[in-house]
């Protein structure tokens, strides 16, 4: 299914050459997340069976599939909203299934989740919404440097003038990019972004992938993308996973996707570029 040889080449079979993942050459070898044998299912009918990935620091993952493959499953695992059946996942070399609750929440403090519906305090202006992660999690700041590094935050989303706004005022795509600011403002390590160009426009969706790409590289982060949006996929990926019935079905780069001639690849690629 999947070839990874030392040197992070990834073949997919049936794509026309045998390339390496040069997109991933900025990442590191170094492992940030590892994920082994997971299955998850509710009531008794499987959703991840037996699913194994991994994480390389500074790296862009994107995670592809049908709906029904796991996706959001996958990474609500990975930070203990749902509890896996079986199998381990490992962040920072720490197993999240044997964390207590003390150690659970320092692990989520360092990493950013963006769900998919923003999922921002609709009664609280976005500068309270930042506010509210801030004061709970870096403790030791005056509000003189809290509300720095809000300014700084919504600068690097493109929204410095909606700091007094509430969520009902501003576009999907504004709303997307203040969820995006409030999961920043508290510098994680590890980024998980859930379906983040659903429900946008295509000019707002590029949009978006670039500030992954920017955030990647300005706050070294580790990211995992959950996207069936193709456009974002090519934007933002150093390595792509496409699931198929709750597990890994291929590895490798967005060009050896495009290029494969296997059949799962090339209907799914089909069906999102003519959607």
């Amino acid at each position: 299914m999947i070839m990874e040889t030392e040197s992070k080449k990834t073949v997919i079979p049936g794509t026309t050459s045998a390339t390496s993942a040069s997109s991933t050459s900025s990442t590191s070898s170094k492992k940030i997340i590892e994920v082994k044998n997971l299955s998850k299912g509710f009531d008794n009918v499987p959703v991840l069976r037996d699913l194994s990935l991994h994480l390389f620091e500074n790296e862009n993952l994107v995670v592809l599939g049908k709906s029904g493959s796991g996706k959001s499953v996958l990474i609500k695992c990975m930070v203990r909203l749902l509890l896996a059946d079986s199998g381990t996942i490992h962040i920072f070399d720490e197993n999240v299934q044997e964390m207590n609750n003390r150690e659970l929440a320092a692990l989520r403090v360092k990493i950013g989740f963006l769900f998919q519906s923003g999922a921002l305090y609709d009664s609280m202006t976005i500068k309270e919404n930042l506010e509210f992660p801030l004061i709970r999690i870096k403790k030791n700041l005056t509000q003189k440097q809290i509300n720095e590094k809000i300014e700084e935050a919504l600068e690097n989303v493109g929204l410095s003038d909606t700091m007094n706004k509430m969520p009902s005022q501003l576009s999907g795509g504004m709303r997307k990019r203040a969820s995006l600011a409030r999961t920043i403002v508290v510098d994680p390590m590890i980024m998980l972004y859930d379906e983040p160009t659903t429900g946008l426009d295509p000019v707002t969706s590029d949009e978006i992938s670039d500030l992954i790409n920017e955030v990647q590289n300005k706050y070294k982060t580790s990211s995992i993308i959950i996207t069936h949006d193709i456009e974002c996929a090519r934007s933002t990926a150093d390595r792509v996973i496409m699931l198929d019935k709750g597990n890994v079905y291929l590895e490798g780069t967005m060009d050896e996707f495009e290029h494969s001639s296997d059949k799962l690849i090339q209907s799914f690629l089909k069906i999102k570029k003519s959607s």
